[in-house]
């Protein structure tokens, strides 16, 4: 899963580079008003936080990426669920670790949008396949954890004993 999403990241990026030239004149208009496809450079996290600090959050993702592999089963990896998420996250920082290396950002191009009646822009930060591989297994592992919480419920008991 890792490979797979480490791969799809990687083609979408170069693809986007290849075709669509970084500048805000250049943008797709997909579905007008609602999404576009830009080629935004991003050396901050989520919503540009952090902005200009790639090479502490390449240190970062470094380090999470090493922490998450060495506590991998900590975090059901021997379930199919388990395995699936975590591909995803490790894909997904390998991905945007990979360009904050050689590229020195993070290169983002899915962009949505909602444009009122009234003219008032409501946006989403632009991202790319790694960031929605990563909130897609950072999901995923809340879900097991609420599973895991609802059967340790169930098979203790819900009731109390006076």
């Amino acid at each position: 899963m890792a490979v797979s999403i480490f791969a799809l990241d990687q083609i979408t990026k170069v693809l986007v580079q290849n075709f669509l030239p970084i500048a805000y004149q250049s943008e797709v208009h997909v579905m007008p008003g609602f999404f576009r496809l830009v080629h935004w450079h991003n050396t901050g996290a989520a919503w540009s936080m952090f902005h200009d600090n790639n090479w502490i959050l390449a240190g970062v993702s470094a380090i999470a990426l090493v922490v998450l592999i060495v506590a991998r089963s900590k975090f059901s990896a021997n379930t199919t669920l388990g395995s699936i998420s975590l591909g995803l996250i490790f894909g997904g920082i390998a991905g945007n670790l990979l360009d904050r290396i050689v590229h020195h950002h993070v290169i983002d191009f899915l962009y949505f949008h909602l444009i009122t009646r009234s003219g008032v822009l409501h946006d989403f930060p632009a991202f790319n396949v790694a960031d929605s591989a990563i909130c897609i297994g950072v999901a995923l592992l809340f879900i097991l954890s609420w599973r895991a919480d609802q059967q340790a419920k169930e098979a203790g008991g819900d009731t109390v004993k006076t």
